[in-house]
């Protein structure tokens, strides 16, 4: 029997989010800079028959979880996919996976995502599928809109519905993320986008520019998330933990992806510490991971 395959499935940050459009199968077309940061989940996947999950961590993390239906976790997700596509019986070749939960379960930062990605790769490895990069992002794409994205391991560009990638370069920023005590689903965030008036913000550019260099001033002054006005309007304490984030010293603070959780800009390493402590249940990541 193989040894178990551990790994970290580091949560994102959406630096910027562009809305373009809805799809005519109800997705929405997108474009944004995804950035990988320094909180994880970790992940264990061993042999087993049959498929199992097993989650560990804060009771407060877990209870969506719990609450939601088993057979929906994307991890399991993952790996039933990967199995059908290699041909595997999991009756006689499956697989246990513990997975130690520390990101925000949908709080936009798709730490569920991350850990099906983490899947796809281990059990690839384990049960010798052979499949190389492509396959895999092919696989991914069919689980979930942000896996493709979480399996390049890196900051990286996405369009389309999150399955057009292109690696990009950024240098490591300090960020602050503060969850909340509540979900919001990534549907109900685009369905809100639509309702209040489908606005897209502008190119991204800029924000790739400051990324790349590290500026924080320049780049707190580009990031943006179309997402975030209709996230605010139905949840103003959201708004509340921003300016909160912004008035302890953040060069920007914004919304993660379909959120709720809150991410904050540190003008440098040094100032991230501070900010944290005045927003207490805030933590200090640096993206991308060292």
């Amino acid at each position: 029997m193989s040894e178990p395959i551990v790994r970290r499935a580091y949560g994102k940050i959406n630096v910027f989010l562009r809305v373009l459009g809805r799809r005519e199968d109800g997705y929405h077309d997108i474009e944004s800079l995804v950035l990988p940061v320094s909180l994880f989940d970790t992940v264990q996947v061993g042999s087993g028959k049959g498929l199992t999950l097993e989650l560990e961590g804060e009771s407060t993390l877990l209870a969506p979880l719990r609450e939601a239906d088993p057979d929906g976790n994307l991890a399991l997700v993952a790996a039933r996919t990967l199995a059908r596509e290699a041909g595997i019986d999991t009756d006689t070749t499956g697989a246990h996976i513990h997975i130690v939960k520390c990101i925000p379960v949908a709080g936009g930062m798709a730490g569920g995502s991350a850990d099906a990605a983490v899947v796809l790769r281990a059990l690839n490895e384990l049960w010798r599928c052979g499949f190389d990069d492509g396959r895999l992002l092919e696989l991914g794409a069919r689980v979930g809109s942000d896996v493709p994205a979480m399996l390049t391991g890196g900051p990286v560009m996405v369009r389309g519905r999150g399955e057009v990638l292109h690696p990009v370069y950024a240098t490591p920023t300090p960020w602050i993320v503060k969850s909340l005590d509540f979900q919001v689903s990534a549907a109900d965030a685009y369905r809100w986008w639509d309702e209040d008036g489908a606005r897209s913000g502008p190119d991204g550019g800029a924000v790739l520019a400051a990324l790349e260099t590290g500026a924080t001033g320049s780049l707190g002054a580009s990031v943006f998330n179309d997402l975030e006005p209709g996230i605010l309007a139905r949840h103003p304490e959201v708004a509340e933990v921003r300016d909160a984030l912004l008035a302890a010293g953040a060069e920007a603070a914004f919304v993660s992806g379909s959120g709720p959780t809150v991410v904050a800009l540190a003008p440098h390493v040094i100032h991230a510490d501070k900010i944290a402590e005045r927003v207490p249940g805030s933590v200090v990541v640096i993206g991308p991971p060292g």
